[in-house]
């Protein structure tokens, strides 16, 4: 169970500037009902170009909320210039911290205050906008690799499971791993760890023990964080037959799952002649 704080709870019962702002300057939008979490922000400047009017709407989890509600009172009265300072950090700090699951929230709503500011300098072109925001690396949680790279910078992420965290980027199928693993790479300047070599042939015995360390290492707990999980029932060969477990077991994607998260890691940390079948 989280242990939210009492500005949380503050927000999430009683939140700040809700709706919509009705011909606004700024607007912005991000996130996805279809995948948990949407917010958009919308604005109005005064006379001086401060921030006059701010309301949010989100779709998404009490820290959603609450983060959405608190950033629109940190944003009344400033300058664009003032606004656009504000960061994911000052947001889960106004609100006494936020559980490291749902820091992803405090993002968002710094990502929809960015948008709603271009929106305005853009002159209200949303196409404009669009551009500069990336590609997208993990489509179930429309996440792009300019997301990740600035929540990486930002919050000096150095594991896939803080940027999952962060951005929610890997927490759905898991497919988007290796592409999360080579941004880290890049932006933090190291190598990530190379696949385990094999120095000489490997025995049933040995292979069964690797592909057991794999799983519960790598592949276990990006499964676990949507409440599933998965065994090894048995090896003939090269196949690895695996049973998915809790949420994963006869969830629509297991097959997504399979290919891209456990036989992908498989074969890159056991043999790249591994192939994974579900056990019936």
């Amino acid at each position: 169970m989280w242990d939210y704080s009492d500005e949380v709870r503050k927000h999430y019962l009683h939140p700040q500037n809700v709706g919509e702002v009705n011909n606004p300057d700024g607007y912005g939008e991000v996130g996805n009902i279809k995948c948990g979490d949407a917010l958009r922000l919308t604005f109005k400047l005064d006379d001086n170009g401060n921030i006059e009017e701010i309301k949010f709407k989100t779709f998404g989890c009490g820290s959603a909320i609450a983060s959405s509600s608190i950033l629109t009172e940190l944003c009344k009265g400033k300058s664009l210039t003032e606004a656009s300072k504000i960061t994911n950090k000052d947001i889960a700090e106004a609100l006494g911290g936020l559980p490291t699951a749902k820091m992803h929230c405090s993002v968002m709503g710094q990502e929809a205050l960015e948008k709603a500011i271009a929106f305005y300098k853009s002159g209200g072109k949303v196409e404009e906008v669009k551009k500069s925001e990336g590609t997208v690396v993990c489509n179930c949680f429309n996440v792009t690799d300019v997301d990740i790279e600035n929540a990486i910078k930002q919050n000096e992420l150095t594991t896939v499971e803080e940027v999952t965290n962060f951005t929610k980027a890997g927490g759905g199928c898991g497919g988007c791993v290796p592409q999360i693993e080579e941004i880290l790479s890049k932006v933090n300047g190291t190598s990530m760890p190379k696949k385990i070599e094999e120095t000489k042939p490997l025995t049933t015995v040995e292979k069964i023990d690797l592909i057991r360390k794999v799983l519960a290492e790598e592949v276990r707990p990006i499964l676990k964080k949507d409440g599933g999980d998965c065994e090894l029932v048995d090896l003939n060969g090269n196949v690895a037959i695996i049973r998915f477990l809790g949420h994963c077991k006869g969830c629509t994607m297991a097959t997504v799952t399979k290919d891209n998260v456990v036989e992908k890691i498989l074969k890159k940390k056991v043999s790249p002649d591994i192939t994974v079948q579900q056990a019936p």
